[in-house]
């Protein structure tokens, strides 16, 4: 089969399109045959060589996978050959005290589709039964294959760990990335006030499609003086933070008293500068996530199904021209997801 893979760490000339075989199918396992899946940080972070999910060389990068289920192995009875699928990129045991008390995110065994094992940059990929959904009938291959990652995080964020609660304020930052696109979506659905940051006239113009209640062009506004402007001086309540030391002071001075930051990301980097005393005496809120529950995701795709979520996509690729995606989000120029088509 057709796919790309990298057998060393780089930039995204290290990406190369071959000819690999076929995984073979396992007990519990289903093949699907991929139509589309979609570039993640994850996926610049993990080839430019990020440990912390003992990717092994050479590898098939791809944690979004839409397509078709071409074969099911030994035991699996949830779905059938031909039917229209997504994967659930989290790996959970479903077994140790975490998933057992619905925490399942926190997994002792938690790993990534895409960077755990292979991924969807290929014609056919394998994964567990239970990592197998069925696709919305109203979304196509493009579309499912560009939300479980980034709205399954940013629902994480909001909602699962920043308790966001309608009429609160939340700024999120870089809104017009794939995650930002979908954080915009899900805190306007909570009921939240929303702030909405982004780079350039152009990203700006196409915040406005999203409806934010504010948008702050990064670009040539301070985000948290626009930010105390627009709350009469209060400070926000949340901030969606996954920039990093680029925005981290400013998203953490824009916080009201008691207010909660949530992070998920370092684009720019994985060290900040942070007064300690500025945190306590303002009785701030910094929490950390990552991916989230699985009851999230089926959640969000039933809101999918029902049209009140809806993935934004930027631009799609060829599977051959998976670099040339890569070099795209690389450079910021996006607003939205980035698709790779598999024919």
């Amino acid at each position: 089969m057709r796919a790309i893979i990298f057998d060393k760490f780089g930039g995204p000339e290290v990406l190369k399109f071959v000819d690999v075989p076929v995984p073979e199918l396992r007990a519990g396992d289903v093949l699907i045959k991929v139509k589309a899946t979609s570039v993640n940080h994850l996926d610049l972070w993990i080839r430019n060589g990020l440990t912390a999910y003992g990717t092994t060389l050479p590898h098939i990068p791809g944690c979004d996978i839409a397509g078709i289920v071409e074969d099911t192995g030994e035991g699996v009875s949830t779905v059938k050959t031909g039917e229209k699928v997504f994967v659930d990129p989290g790996m959970r045991c479903f077994k140790c005290d975490f998933c057992l008390d619905g925490n399942d995110n926190l997994c002792v065994k938690f790993g990534i589709i895409g960077a755990t094992t292979d991924g969807g940059y290929a014609e056919y990929v394998r994964v567990p039964e239970v990592n197998v959904i069925r696709m919305p009938e109203n979304l196509s291959f493009e579309e499912a294959a560009a939300f479980p990652l980034v709205y399954l995080t940013a629902w994480h964020m909001l909602i699962g760990r920043g308790k966001l609660q309608p009429g609160e304020d939340a700024l999120i930052i870089a809104a017009g990335s794939g995650i930002g696109s979908a954080a915009i979506q899900i805190a306007k659905l909570a009921g939240a006030k929303v702030i909405a940051t982004a780079g350039g006239e152009e990203k700006t113009e196409k915040l406005k499609s999203l409806a934010p209640d504010y948008i702050i062009d990064h670009s040539k506004e301070d985000i948290y003086e626009k930010a105390m402007a627009i709350t009469d001086g209060r400070g926000v309540d949340l901030v969606f933070e996954h920039v990093g030391p680029a925005t981290f002071s400013k998203s953490l001075r824009s916080l009201k008293k008691n207010g909660r930051m949530v992070i998920c990301g370092a684009t720019t980097g994985a060290e900040v500068n942070l007064d300690l005393r500025y945190v306590f005496s303002r009785q701030l809120n910094i929490h950390g996530s990552i991916m989230g529950r699985r009851s999230e995701l089926l959640k969000i795709t039933g809101l999918m199904a029902g049209k009140k979520l809806k993935p934004v996509i930027d631009s799609v690729y060829t599977l051959e021209n998976a670099v040339r995606a890569h070099e795209k989000m690389e450079s910021r120029a996006h607003f939205g997801k980035i698709v790779i088509t598999v024919d």
